[in-house]
């Protein structure tokens, strides 16, 4: 649904976004970055991708898009295994998330919230094809209050700092739906002046008050205050665009921010 089933074409398709962009791998402590069908959000996404040194543990948090969990905490992880792609599959950190799980009760298995689930999927040929080697902690958020989303950042900063290993942090998050293009930039600008000063909860208050649909906003102010915790202490927005210069209509588009965070 988001990206093509046949391997030679996706990642002929992901290969080419990569090539396109100009901007040079760096150490980075987080990013954002969006999560809709590759022909729409795809060359956002690649501006973030190509920009970091990914390390041998990724954790993507995204929103529950479905509403689906079988949980209490509401922090819908996969603890064994691997997720398949059709350019390869990604191993589970098991040991990482098992240790994020003792660290925050609000982490649990919870197989139920990734079905159908699509936000972590479509950013895993990028780390397929960049980074196979790394590991996956795949953590789908059912919230989006600033108290759970402090306490997760908090284990999940006290997990990678005590990590023996370096850890990469990305959160999976579109920006304002369905409004016009004008619109969206406008509200979108409200949103990342918190995002650019590693401000999750004052994300989390603009995004209720001034209704800027971003659906990531959850996963964003967790990867921001645990980024800020770790020691970063700006962000950068490498890429922002609309579906409307896909489909022509600007009256009616999902906005797509990229943004790394060092």
């Amino acid at each position: 649904m988001f990206y093509p089933n046949e391997p030679d074409e996706l990642r002929t398709l992901v290969e080419g976004l990569l090539a396109a962009v100009q901007g040079a791998e760096g150490a980075a402590t987080a990013a954002i970055v969006p999560h809709a069908g590759l022909i729409y959000s795809g060359a956002c996404a690649a501006e973030v991708f190509k920009r970091l040194a990914l390390a041998p543990t990724v954790v993507i948090l995204a929103p529950n898009h479905t509403g689906r969990r079988g949980t209490t905490g509401g922090a819908s992880t996969w603890s064994r295994g691997a997720f398949r792609t059709p350019v390869g599959d990604l191993a589970i950190a098991e040991s990482v998330v098992s240790a994020l799980c003792d660290a925050c009760p609000l982490v649990e298995h919870d197989p139920l919230a990734h079905a159908g689930e699509h936000a972590i999927e479509v950013e895993l040929p990028f780390l397929s094809l960049l980074s196979p080697d790394s590991a996956l902690v795949p953590l789908v958020l059912a919230w989006d209050d600033w108290d759970r989303c402090r306490r997760l950042a908090e284990a999940l900063a006290r997990v990678v700092s005590e990590w023996p290993e370096p850890i990469s942090l990305l959160a999976s998050s579109d920006m304002t739906h369905y409004e016009s293009a004008a619109s969206a930039e406008r509200k979108d600008r409200i949103a990342l002046e918190h995002v650019f000063k590693l401000d999750g909860e004052g994300l989390l208050n603009a995004c209720h008050e001034n209704d800027i649909t971003m659906c990531g906003r959850a996963p964003s102010a967790v990867v921001l205050e645990a980024a800020r915790l770790l020691g970063a202490t700006h962000a950068e927005l490498v890429d922002y665009r609309n579906s409307g210069l896909v489909t022509g209509d600007n009256e009616s588009v999902v906005a797509y921010a990229g943004v790394v965070i060092r």
